[in-house]
């Protein structure tokens, strides 16, 4: 049986790190997967998380399977992060939550859980959007549509696109929202932009899942989670689903969560139930170790400041890094502008060096980047900024 399987080409993001990996040349640069890197080129290991890590292993707890859903303590403490301690969504007991493996988990039980229990079809994602998306949803039986994101010129969101795309969807389809530092594009919908596409939503009475894969990385911790805290004002109903990878820097931890949003407690429950269900059936109970990092963490108050802290230092290096890319880019290439990639936010930028350039930036100078332009701009550091800069003003001005 097994001679007859095709092989299957390698993902576009982890195959390129495959290359990277492989690359003999010491000057090579990385912008392709999505991890944070420090100055050093380093995932750091935070403050907060060392110091939890301890009193963790201290503690000398046994390893005993998780319920279900989790450890309850970290399940507890997600919809207070998302919501604020005071929103209508807390004080009505509407949203609860359950642990899993990862953001990407948290999709795919929403993806199943929408398709089994209620009968959801169809699924609209932006176009673009990570790549994983594409196979995550299809993976839990559902088809795939796309709403327009990003206008002719690449750099800017396309409200009208938008809007027109949801206007084709049939009533009750699911809606993927990205709801903080865009990925791939970094590019992200303005308040007013915000509230039309909620508008446009509702019309359809469309069930949105809230990718919240970078809270902290856009304005604030608070901040960041404006989308979900406004679209759930109402009674809506809605599925956010968090990743702590990127603002704990435990990517290799896979730590996430799924919470449902009901008009009402009961019906969330009945929503979390369900989801339940769907888990038992993939993964049956997730890893203890990361939500207990994060749980640690947010039920100290000095831990939960020195994280605030250093995260910010994190969101403000990664918009220093973009003004000095713009500011070297603009000394190379004077006529090429890429102001746009200011007025992006989070890791990721579209930064419109695509296709051919792409190909070249990687066999000529060890450069690695998606070929849809896509950048970690987290992959950017003092030691590397003034050759990555070199190698795209070599590849851009040939292009032109």
């Amino acid at each position: 049986m097994f001679e007859s399987a095709p092989v299957n080409p390698p993902d576009s993001i982890f195959g390129l790190m495959e290359e990277f990996r492989n690359d003999s040349n010491p000057e090579k640069i990385n912008l392709t997967v999505g991890m944070y890197q420090d100055d050093s080129g380093k995932t750091p290991v935070m403050e907060c998380v060392r110091d939890a890590k301890s009193r963790i292993h201290e503690a000398g707890k046994s390893h005993v399977y998780l319920p279900i859903d989790g450890l309850g303590n970290f399940n507890d403490l997600i919809p207070g992060l998302i919501f604020g301690e005071s929103h209508v969504v807390l004080n009505d007991h509407r949203a609860y939550s359950a642990q899993t493996p990862g953001g990407t988990s948290a999709l795919r039980v929403a993806g199943e859980m929408l398709r089994a229990k209620f009968n959801v079809k169809t699924i609209w994602v932006s176009q673009p959007t990570w790549a994983n998306h594409l196979n995550i949803f299809p993976a839990a039986g559902l088809n795939l549509q796309h709403y327009h994101y990003l206008d002719e010129t690449g750099t800017a969101f396309d409200l009208e696109g938008c809007l027109e795309s949801i206007s084709n969807a049939e009533n009750g389809d699911a809606i993927l929202l990205h709801t903080v530092c865009h990925n791939p594009t970094g590019v992200d919908p303005t308040t007013d932009q915000w509230k039309q596409i909620f508008a446009a939503i509702e019309t359809k009475r469309m069930v949105p899942i809230f990718d919240f894969a970078y809270q902290g990385f856009g304005e604030s911790v608070p901040q960041d989670s404006w989308p979900i805290r406004t679209y759930c004002d109402g009674n809506a109903d809605a599925l956010v689903c968090s990743s702590f990878s990127k603002n704990f820097n435990l990517y290799g931890e896979r730590v996430g969560a799924i919470t449902v949003v009901g008009p009402n407690s009961d019906d969330a429950k009945a929503v979390l139930s369900q989801c339940k269900a769907v888990i038992r059936t993939i993964y049956s109970n997730p890893p203890t170790f990361g939500a207990a990092i994060v749980d640690t963490v947010f039920r100290d108050n000095e831990l939960k400041e020195i994280w605030l802290k250093e995260l910010e230092t994190i969101r403000l290096r990664i918009c220093e890094l973009r003004k000095q890319f713009v500011a070297e880019m603009k000394k190379r290439l004077p006529d090429m502008s890429f102001d746009h990639i200011l007025h992006q936010r989070g890791m990721f930028s579209y930064s419109g060096i695509q296709g051919e350039a792409a190909d070249r930036l990687k066999v000529e100078h060890s450069v690695y980047l998606l070929r849809s332009g896509r950048i970690n701009i987290a992959g950017m550091n003092a030691t590397n900024l003034e050759r990555l800069c070199d190698a795209i003003a070599s590849v851009m001005t040939v292009k032109s």
